[in-house]
């Protein structure tokens, strides 16, 4: 992938980056629902962190924390949606709820993740979907590594203390 970082920083290869765009496409949304419950928002924010990234790529000066990197864009562009939604007083919205597609466990999977707090959901999505470890998460978040490892532990308490609640019902 860094050779590929590297090609796309030289030559502005459009097509070498519509590949390096599509391996972490999965990530990039992965990371936006786990800020966001609107789905347009997060198209939005895939879309604006992949134009971000086209324009600023020469910045970067190790290809091989670009996955770090575009992750952070993409958090960065969540927060600047909670602000402007929050300056328009939308925050109160239900979310959607989703595709037809989805199956069940998908939405009471996605329901149990949205209902914990921000901290932590943030930091299992990082660590478990997109397969972060605790000092990439804390440079991503500004975090110190112990910070990120302690919010882990509580976010998978959290998690499960959760999911024993729906299985009780």
């Amino acid at each position: 992938m860094n050779h590929l970082v590297r090609k796309v920083q030289r030559t502005h290869d459009p097509e070498a980056f519509v590949k390096l765009m599509e391996m972490h496409k999965q990530s990039m949304v992965k990371t936006a629902k786990s800020y966001l419950s609107n789905e347009e928002d997060v198209a939005d924010v895939v879309q604006e962190a992949i134009l971000t990234c086209y324009e600023k790529l020469d910045s970067l000066k190790e290809p091989k924390y670009f996955k770090t990197w575009l992750i952070r864009i993409v958090i960065n562009k969540c927060k600047d949606v909670i602000r402007k939604n929050r300056e328009l007083s939308i925050m109160d919205e239900l979310p959607e709820q989703g595709d037809m597609d989805r199956s069940l466990s998908d939405l009471e999977f996605m329901d149990l993740l949205e209902s914990l707090d921000e901290k932590y959901r943030i930091i299992l999505v990082l660590y478990y979907a997109d397969g972060f470890n605790t000092r990439e998460i804390g440079e991503i978040l500004d975090m110190n590594e112990r910070t990120v490892k302690t919010r882990l532990v509580r976010g998978r308490d959290q998690f499960a203390k959760k999911y024993q609640e729906v299985l009780a019902m």
